[in-house]
């Protein structure tokens, strides 16, 4: 498996991020949680991301750069229970949201058990 998170699998467009925000549906594990939605990109991409860590939780820089590394690192290491299951391309938002500091094993628990959560959502739907 490829464990990269290149450029063109980084999610920002305005336009593809408004319409996360206005059409997307949404699944949480917590403290996380993944705004997704279809959409259509570029010759074999499967996947877009982004990351958020609210300001509203922490309000120094410092601690919501140090956030937005670990959900970007715990995605890289198991972006393949996503891009192995799906068919189309999707356009995903990734959120930390909570004041709580849980620690990267923590974090990388709830990753997967989100990416799963979604999946389950994701077949219930078709």
């Amino acid at each position: 498996m490829n464990f990269t998170y290149p450029k063109n699998e980084k999610l920002k467009s305005k336009i593809a991020i408004g319409l996360l925000f206005t059409e997307g549906k949404s699944v949480s594990k917590y403290p996380l949680r993944l705004v997704y939605n279809t959409g259509t990109f570029g010759e074999g991409e499967k996947i877009k991301i982004g990351v958020s860590v609210s300001k509203k939780y922490f309000k120094k820089a410092v601690d919501r750069n140090y956030f937005k590394r670990v959900l970007r690192e715990t995605y890289r290491l198991n972006k393949h229970l996503l891009v192995d299951n799906l068919d189309q391309p999707y356009s995903f938002m990734f959120f930390y949201q909570s004041k709580d500091r849980l620690s990267y094993e923590e974090i990388n628990i709830k990753t997967i058990q989100l990416f799963e959560k979604f999946l389950l959502q994701i077949k219930k739907e078709e």
